[in-house]
């Protein structure tokens, strides 16, 4: 464990960073403090890639004892999508013995006030950050993203959501001033003068249920949302991807007990073949805040069931790009080829449907039929998958059979414009690796209609066939609306088609992208930057990361005395 620090220590270190990140959320200017490139670390306590590979090797059949208690019994039964079996175990928790144990720590943690709050979660994430290597090997082989996607989203970028919701917090907090001297005139008589305290108080404890895909990610921006309005956090991984949120809370706690705060402030749920324990944690009285991030089925289920909690759900929409037109048809293309081949197509932002004029697009290379288009983009997928060690590195692995049996339903659904492949990974050839399948359907046939108004999440992307640019922008107003959407993008160089998108996307509350042909793709945001979903569509009721998304996380208590 790290040699304990003391608060004025922790402002001394973490304070100028958190007034950068203040400054970048107001600013929306790119900034990062946590570097995206491997070969950045080594130096200053962090843990090089040989370094960082070695730690991971060493967890592997071991047992994680976290020190928490109600202790139980132990755990595991993680298999990595490429094939190994990671064989560690984790604390099995009796939830009526921790639950009281977590609330014991709350007091203190109030009390310490939000700058303290906040520079200890920023000595939580410094402390990942120095072992980035390692947690990437961790959110690899649960996640199955390719080892460079798992460096840098399941890393640096997600320690940049959870920097972002820790400035957010510190934001909404001094808000109010910690004291006022109120005084009221009376005319003749004394002025009625009053002494005010105002106190953020968190809710209770905070329920984060992590996701198979994004662990860390999807993952951070609740966690120290929570920890930093001061709640303590039950962190509940999903079965396959417990090891990058155990670590997680493994810091934490050392963190929290060397500043002299209860580590059990943060505590890890980790639950039994079957045991399903997030529908019993999540009812529980003593659960105020809950953070998911899954299913639509299962954030309905929480929406309408966990009443006595705050719900921040990220759940499943409709992803939509519209074609109308491009002044830079090549780059349209492999921009696209790029977006639905990344993670294979396995992200919550991955385009779904493309929506192509029947009659064609205008291009700088003249006008392209619906079929030419599709044939193209085909074509384009193929060239930056053709050689399969480039595949492999964009690609991943299928996260779990249900993608795998998505994919190879979606080649029935209709006329394949691009069929999926295997992909071999010499280095795990158990790994299931699949190219992504393009379906052409028809916008005006309602069994296609059925197909492409359902999310099929994985490598499956519908080019749909609509009778005009209207006629897209209208079905994509009716897509947002009843399925929602993380992310829309459009191409057009028609102002009123823009216009037009732009005025759907702002009526149903939908972040857009508008022409993007470079390095920057509609499935990727940028923490202090963009932000991830609305809160305003059925795919999401939270925005990473907003005011909204921590604001209700505590409430101001003021006590009021006479002056």
């Amino acid at each position: 464990m790290a040699a304990e620090l003391t608060a004025h220590e922790l402002i001394a270190k973490h304070r100028p960073t958190l007034d950068q990140a203040l400054e970048a959320i107001r600013t929306r200017a790119y900034w990062s403090p946590h570097p995206e490139h491997p070969k950045a670390y080594g130096e200053n306590g962090s843990l090089d890639a040989a370094a960082g590979k070695a730690a991971f090797d060493a967890l592997l059949g071991t047992r994680l004892d976290l020190g928490q208690p109600g202790t139980d019994g132990w755990v595991s039964g993680e298999v990595s999508p490429y094939g190994p079996e990671l064989g560690v175990e984790y604390p099995h928790a009796d939830v009526d013995v921790l639950l009281p144990a977590m609330k014991a720590g709350q007091k203190a943690w109030r009390e310490a006030g939000a700058e303290i709050r906040a520079v200890v979660c920023l000595e939580i994430l410094k402390r990942i950050s120095d072992r980035t290597h390692e947690f990437a090997h961790a959110v690899m082989h649960t996640s199955g993203q390719a080892f460079m996607m798992a460096f840098q989203a399941g890393g640096p970028h997600a320690q940049d959501r959870g920097l972002e919701a820790v400035a957010y917090a510190y934001v909404e907090q001094v808000r109010t001033p910690d004291t006022a001297e109120w005084t009221k005139p009376q005319g003749k008589r004394d002025p009625l003068a009053l002494t005010k305290q105002f106190t953020p108080v968190p809710r209770g404890i905070a329920l984060m249920i992590g996701c198979n895909t994004f662990p860390t990610w999807n993952g951070y921006p609740g966690l120290f949302a929570s920890l930093a309005t001061g709640n303590a956090v039950l962190v509940k991984p999903h079965p396959r991807a417990v090891l990058p949120l155990a670590l997680t809370v493994q810091v934490a706690r050392e963190v929290l007990a060397g500043a002299g705060f209860d580590p059990n402030l943060v505590a890890l749920a980790a639950e039994r073949p079957g045991e399903g324990i997030a529908k019993t944690l999540a009812t529980r009285p003593e659960i105020r805040i809950i953070d998911y991030t899954g299913s639509t089925s299962f954030g309905d289920w929480l929406e309408a069931n966990a009443r006595q909690a705050q719900v921040y759900t990220e759940k499943a929409g409709v992803n939509t790009v519209l074609v109308d037109s491009t002044a830079n048809y090549k780059g349209m293309l492999s921009n696209l080829a790029f977006s639905l081949s990344l993670y294979s197509g396995q992200m919550c932002t991955t385009p779904q449907n493309l929506l192509i004029p029947r009659d064609g697009i205008r291009t700088d290379e003249g006008p392209k039929t619906f079929d030419e288009v599709t044939a193209d983009l085909a074509r384009s997928v193929d060239g930056l998958l053709g050689d399969d060690a480039r595949a492999n590195a964009l690609l991943g692995a299928i996260v779990n059979p249900d993608v795998k049996a998505r994919l190879e339903a979606a080649a029935g659904l209709g006329e394949v414009a691009l069929a999926s492949r295997e992909v071999a990974n010499p280095e795990f050839p158990d790994a299931v690796v699949r190219t992504p399948v393009i379906v052409k359907l028809d916008g005006a046939k309602p069994d296609d209609e059925a197909a492409y108004m359902s999310e099929c999440f994985g490598p499956v992307s519908f080019a749909v066939a609509v009778d005009s640019a209207a006629d897209a922008v209208e079905l994509l107003r009716r897509t947002i609306r009843e399925k929602g959407a993380m992310t829309v993008g459009a191409y057009t160089t028609d102002d009123e088609v823009e216009r037009a998108v732009q005025e759907v996307c702002f009526d149903e509350a939908a972040q857009l992208s508008l022409n993007l042909t470079g390095g920057v793709y509609v499935n990727q945001t940028a923490a202090f930057s963009d932000f991830h979903g609305s809160g305003g569509n059925p795919a999401a009721n939270a925005a990473l990361t907003d005011g909204a998304f921590v604001a209700n996380r505590f409430r101001v208590v003021e006590v009021r005395r006479e002056a």
